[in-house]
């Protein structure tokens, strides 16, 4: 009976999801037909995706993609190790985070996007600027939440850790890092998000290509079509690299 009840409740959820998606469609679709000028349909949609696929005028639609996410990858993974290394520094250095968290918390709530006019005076339109924009708020979340972790870990573990003899090395290494590491990966998590949001405000304003860039042109040229079809894709991969980094944290920290 338990196994029928949970098939029971999966086939329901997934029709409730399909439901979902289905009334989206229907939106669409009267949206469309009461102003075709201003929201092609979906199959329009459709049909214009594949068009700047196969058939491109100047730029591909995967160019565009890969413009984007090469900046999103490059500034992530750089945030994490910065942002993984001064989180620690903050909550295992009394000194460090005596001297450098004041400058921190003075600068944690700017927004990335009000850095950009600084960040293209300082580094020009080239890719630095756009790295760079991303690179501060895709930092932002991890140190906090780093931090946050070291700060909230059971003290249980560093007592357990002075009983066996454990060095200062061997307690930041093999204690406290392993136990902050759930609160690390939600910082990750989030920064992930933030990264998108911020290379598409960054390729709006500074860009030649990108997702962001091709909303701007499409805004520009009252193309509505590019706009969805940015949009999808932006919602896309980033639903998908939320779907790997889930299974990915099931594996690091299944407890």
């Amino acid at each position: 009976m338990t196994n029928d009840g949970e098939k029971m409740k999966k086939a329901l959820c997934a029709v409730i999801s399909l439901l979902s998606v289905l009334t989206i469609l229907v939106f669409w679709y009267m949206i469309s037909w009461k102003n075709p000028e201003l929201m092609p349909t979906p199959v329009e949609t459709l049909k214009q995706m594949f068009e700047m696929i196969v058939n491109p005028t100047g730029v591909s639609l995967f160019e565009h993609v890969a413009a984007s996410f090469t900046r999103v990858f490059i500034a992530y993974f750089s945030a994490t190790l910065a942002g993984v290394l001064i989180g620690v520094a903050f909550g295992w250095s009394e000194i460090f985070r005596d001297f450098v968290h004041p400058i921190f918390e003075l600068l944690r709530p700017i927004p990335p996007i009000a850095w950009i006019p600084i960040i293209v005076i300082w580094f020009g339109i080239g890719e630095v600027s756009k790295i760079a924009i991303v690179f501060i708020g895709a930092f932002v979340p991890i140190v906090v939440n780093t931090y946050s972790g070291m700060m909230q870990m059971d003290p249980i573990y560093e007592k357990a850790g002075k009983v066996i003899g454990a060095n200062r090395k061997e307690m930041l290494l093999e204690i406290v890092i392993p136990a902050s590491f759930p609160h690390i990966l939600a910082g990750m998590k989030t920064a992930l998000s933030q990264s998108w949001a911020c290379v598409i405000a960054a390729e709006m304003i500074v860009a030649q290509k990108g997702l962001g860039y091709l909303i701007v042109r499409s805004m520009e040229s009252g193309n509505m079509g590019n706009i969805l079809i940015s949009i999808f894709f932006i919602s896309g991969i980033s639903a998908l690299l939320s779907y790997l980094f889930n299974k990915l944290e099931a594996i690091i920290c299944p407890w």
